[in-house]
């Protein structure tokens, strides 16, 4: 009788959360790619230009970098003017320093993004690019992190493939999604010709 009920209780909220964390990413303005080749959860895809807000993350997580890049979007800025939160969040590091990106809706880059009314929000453009991107599951930790590079990186190599530069994430969740439902990606830049 115990197990039944747990059943009637798992089931329904499993569903509630997948249909809560599907629909809430869905409702979401991301970049549009091309995919160009897929190798189980692997694909190389070609980017769009992007407009970028970034702030440097601090080194205890993500609290400093979304906040003030939350506050940006909010209406801190010159012009006051509330931005739609897109996804996914990127994350690189570069040196060793972390930042955090947020991607400008694509209404908002054609007219103009408004200026960060503080130093700590810089914007900016990242050109078009052909990446090598694998999805993979659980929280946002270093494991997780690491493993995912490990394991796209061995890729590449088995497909003699050059990354260039170091990688990125990108995260499409908020926090409160469920971990088995999370989206979360690892991206190397590679040259336009491998297809």
């Amino acid at each position: 009788m115990k197990r039944k009920m747990t059943w009637l209780i798992c089931i329904p909220l499993a569903l509630a959360a997948f249909w809560f964390a599907s629909n809430s990413r869905a409702a979401t303005e991301t970049p549009e790619y091309t995919v160009i080749r897929k190798d189980d959860k692997i694909e190389i895809r070609d980017y769009p230009a992007l407009t970028i807000a970034t702030s440097p993350m601090e080194e205890d997580g993500m609290s400093g970098g979304f906040g003030q890049l939350f506050r940006f979007i909010t209406g801190n800025n010159e012009s006051k003017e509330k931005i739609a939160m897109t996804s996914p969040v990127l994350i690189a590091a570069d040196a060793g320093k972390r930042t955090m990106s947020f991607i400008m809706p694509k209404s908002t880059a054609e007219k103009g993004v408004p200026k960060p009314a503080g130093k700590d929000v810089t914007l900016g453009k990242v050109a078009p690019a052909r990446c090598a991107v694998l999805r993979f599951a659980g929280g946002r930790n270093v494991k997780n992190e690491n493993a995912a590079i490990i394991k796209l990186k061995a890729w590449l190599d088995t497909q003699k493939i050059q990354g260039l530069g170091e990688p990125m994430f990108a995260y499409y969740d908020p926090p409160w999604t469920l971990i088995p439902f999370r989206r979360n990606e690892v991206m190397i830049r590679i040259d336009n010709k491998y297809e």
